[in-house]
């Protein structure tokens, strides 16, 4: 049985893989609380030389879009990818990063925010050390009710219906590229498989369609009202969607934002 590490295995995106892959694998976990040791570089270099990955699904990360701690966004985002890539090199592991949509920022070209650039500068590390980067879209459903305000825009309204809460969403109507997640976990298993093919570059996972989130509230059944357009963030996105040209090649999302929201709502 082939030995894996899923880093942030408490997150939304690794407990859905992790349902799919605990049978298949000799698995450990690195989570947030390595950080808590002084020595915490040390410390990940002996796990990975005393446990010997096959392949690392390199999940964990600060995913908090609003963070201005440069340093402890560049440790944890950064600093640690580098240690995890570095060891793949060396010993020729899979290195498969979870990578952003947020490093195209507002012009598509480069990160508009802090969290952006961290998640671009760690990618573009891991495919010079012959990794594979898997820049995600909108990534919602099962098992992310702990993000809060990081949480997929369906759940969180979702729940401000179940709470009698006001809704209300940006108008100008932004589109997002909404990618089920259980089509992540298929990309990251399917990169895992066929790893020679794809190693030393990035692919886009998403749904290839770009949605409103009137979209996502009317095929919820949920009304909702605007906010003013001076309450919309400086730095906003107001369209994203992934390229089928930028998948890789015999990988391809199963769910639509219709058919993912009804898997959702089943789960739930």
């Amino acid at each position: 049985m082939e030995k894996a590490i899923i880093t942030g295995s408490e997150g939304f995106i690794a407990k859905n893989l992790l349902k799919n892959i605990e049978d298949s694998y000799d698995l450990i976990f690195i989570n947030e609380d390595i950080f808590e040791n002084p020595n915490w570089i040390t410390k990940t270099n002996n796990i990975l030389h005393t446990f010997n990955p096959d392949v690392i699904f390199h999940l964990g990360a600060c995913s908090n879009t609003l963070e201005t701690d440069v340093n402890y966004m560049m440790t944890r985002n950064y600093e640690f990818t580098r240690v995890l890539s570095d060891y793949c090199k060396r010993n020729n592991s899979k290195m498969i990063y979870s990578s952003s949509a947020a490093n195209y920022g507002t012009n598509n070209l480069y990160p508009s925010n802090l969290y952006g650039w961290s998640k671009y500068v760690a990618e573009q590390y891991v495919i010079k050390n012959g990794g594979i980067g898997l820049r995600y879209f909108n990534v919602y459903g099962p098992l992310e009710d702990h993000k809060g305000k990081m949480a997929s825009v369906a759940y969180q309204m979702m729940e401000k219906q179940k709470n009698g809460q006001e809704i209300k969403i940006y108008p100008l109507k932004p589109k997002r590229d909404f990618v089920y997640v259980k089509d992540v976990v298929n990309a990251n298993l399917f990169a895992a498989k066929w790893y020679g093919d794809y190693s030393g570059d990035w692919y886009e996972v998403g749904s290839g369609e770009a949605r409103t989130f009137e979209d996502v509230l009317e095929i919820l059944g949920i009304g909702y009202e605007y906010t003013t357009e001076n309450e919309i963030p400086k730095g906003y996105q107001f369209f994203t969607k992934s390229s089928s040209d930028k998948w890789m090649f015999g990988w391809k999302p199963q769910f639509n934002l219709e058919r993912g929201l009804k898997d959702y709502l089943t789960y739930l």
